[in-house]
């Protein structure tokens, strides 16, 4: 259990590394409901979307790296955060509410620029 794999036709694979000492439990809840559907929307420079996990906040933050894969306890969302969003202060990602951030992309984020919604599937590497 160290990478996820996000997936779809246009971009083909991207790695993502868990954070198991930041954030074990969510990266456990997810990793066991693997693989899932993602249906995600967009919002500034983050991409997110309802997964089939039910989890409480571990460790929440809302201030966010480029890169970040968060899990978004409020909505049972997926979050990829890969620039600003509309409520950043600067060219940061910031999430709207505290999130769990599980894994870190590894690579070109600005790959996720291109989409306006975004339809793939998170897997196990």
């Amino acid at each position: 259990m160290d990478y996820i794999i996000i997936e779809n036709e246009k971009i083909g694979q991207i790695r993502a590394r868990l954070l198991l000492d930041k954030n074990p439990k969510t990266c456990k809840a997810i990793w066991e409901k693997l693989p899932f559907n993602i249906n995600l929307a967009r919002w500034g420079e983050e991409l997110y979307g309802e997964i089939p996990v039910a989890l409480g906040k571990e460790n929440p933050q809302v201030d966010c790296e480029v890169g970040d894969v968060g899990y978004w306890p409020d909505g049972k969302g997926f979050c990829i955060f890969f620039g600003p969003t509309p409520v950043s202060k600067d060219d940061k990602p910031k999430a709207a509410s505290p999130v769990n951030i599980f894994a870190k992309i590894e690579g070109d984020t600005s790959i996720f620029k291109q989409f306006p919604s975004f339809k793939g599937v998170v897997k196990k590497q």
